[in-house]
């Protein structure tokens, strides 16, 4: 099976050329076209590299690829421009890119440069990610965003569902307010902080069967999905 790329193409003729091309080669592309969307579709989705025009609406390549890389240090990501400055470069490498490509290009270019990566960082591809998840005495089915738990089930909205998602993703570990709010609002002002508080509030609730589920405060950075098998 080939490798599932995230294109992020602002310029909508060359966006679906790219993906089409990449198509043709067998690979499963999913096109955004600016940098808020792309990174949540990398949250609601799992990848095996990322190729991001940088100057995109929203957020920029290279902010996309500081967000991603607080969530992921080994997906390879290219980066596609216009400019050829050695700086841009620089600053390209210093956000977490691993390759370059400066527009014009050539497609058989790109698809070798592709492939190298995928070869280097020796990723598997065809690994499924997991839709049911269980916590604890909860089952979690990510795709009909569903909590059952023996005593009752619950359909959670499509926020709820994403920011447990996001959380179970880092079970046990410690998940930045700004990577959850901007995974799920694109975003991450006072506003939708408040709107995540008042999520995470529904969330403690559905999860209170079970004590050895916790979705804990840590002060000043963010939260924790404690699960104790």
């Amino acid at each position: 099976m080939k490798a599932k790329i995230l294109l992020a193409e602002d310029d909508t003729s060359l966006g679906f050329v790219i993906a089409d091309q990449l198509r043709s080669e067998g690979y499963h592309v999913t096109l955004c076209s600016n940098g808020v969307e792309a990174y949540q579709r990398f949250n609601e989705d799992k990848y095996n590299i990322c190729i991001f025009d940088v100057m995109m609406p929203k957020k920029d390549g290279f902010s996309l690829a500081e967000d991603i890389r607080k969530l992921d240090t080994e997906i390879p990501i290219i980066f596609l421009t216009a400019k050829s400055m050695t700086e841009d470069k620089i600053k390209g490498f210093e956000a977490g890119g691993d390759d370059y490509l400066t527009k014009p290009f050539n497609f058989d270019e790109l698809h070798m440069r592709i492939k190298a990566l995928l070869k280097r960082v020796n990723i598997i591809i065809g690994e499924a990610e997991e839709k049911v998840i269980k916590l604890a005495s909860y089952t979690f089915d990510t795709e009909n965003y569903k909590l059952i738990h023996p005593t009752f089930e619950k359909t959670l909205t499509k926020k709820e569902a994403q920011i447990l998602k996001m959380l179970c993703k880092f079970k046990n570990q410690v998940v930045p307010r700004e990577v959850v709010l901007n995974a799920v609002w694109g975003q991450d002002d006072y506003f939708v902080g408040r709107s995540l508080d008042v999520f995470i509030t529904k969330l403690r609730k559905y999860l209170k069967e079970d004590d050895n589920v916790q979705i804990n405060n840590i002060h000043g950075i963010g939260f924790k999905l404690e699960v104790k098998e």
